[in-house]
């Protein structure tokens, strides 16, 4: 989900984490991947819009170690990303470097869902121990309908994101018969499983684990 405290809350900075995968390249994409080659379940990872930063790629390893599973977290923006001097958006050139960025620019939705659904069907025939596929995003990486749900989802809020919105979504996982978990971990900022993930406090890294 995406939020006010999205544009407003700066990343953190990890540090010392060494990756255990390495890069491949998928539909074209520069393709971080980690897990097992021989896994039958494969998962797709999307990025928030500061894309590949270490957090990020340290959940990839952390999913696909708990799992047994194979991750890919392709890199949508081709090298770019949001930078962070855009955060908080606080001036009109800072408002503008980021809107841009995600309404017409590398982080455009119409740009990329055609690249999502290509990266899908060059995986199934890349990994193809692969049986069973899934997909998780982070913020941007994340968006998407209730209503239109056809396969289970999971939603993991911040306390940053709308209440209102939240309860509403949760309401329509619930009366569905597709199944899903929709939860509100209250201690967490926006972005606590990505850019905004602080390795250095315990309770993110209790949360982040358990989420």
């Amino acid at each position: 989900m995406s939020c006010e405290a999205c544009r407003t809350i700066p990343p953190v900075q990890a540090k010392d984490y060494v990756t255990k995968g390495k890069y491949e390249q998928v539909a074209g994409l520069n393709t971080y991947v980690t897990g097992s080659p021989t896994a039958t379940v494969g998962l797709i990872a999307v990025y928030d819009v500061f894309a590949m930063v270490s957090q990020t790629l340290q959940g990839a390893d952390a999913v696909a170690a708990a799992l047994d599973a194979v991750v890919l977290v392709p890199d949508f923006f081709q090298g770019e990303s949001a930078q962070w001097s855009w955060i908080p958006p606080d001036t009109p050139e800072k408002e503008k470097a980021l809107r841009d960025f995600i309404t017409t620019g590398p982080a455009s939705f119409e740009r990329n869902t055609p690249v999502v659904l290509k990266v899908v069907e060059e995986a199934k025939g890349k990994f193809g121990s692969v049986s069973s596929w899934g997909a998780y995003g982070l913020c941007w990486g994340g968006k998407s309908d209730a209503e239109k749900l056809t396969i289970p989802h999971i939603v993991l809020a911040s306390k940053d994101e709308p209440a209102d919105v939240v309860t509403e979504y949760k309401k329509i996982i619930d009366s569905g018969s597709i199944g899903g978990h929709v939860e509100t971990y209250t201690t967490m900022v926006h972005g606590w499983m990505s850019a905004r993930a602080d390795f250095e406090d315990e309770e993110n890294i209790k949360e982040y684990t358990r989420g």
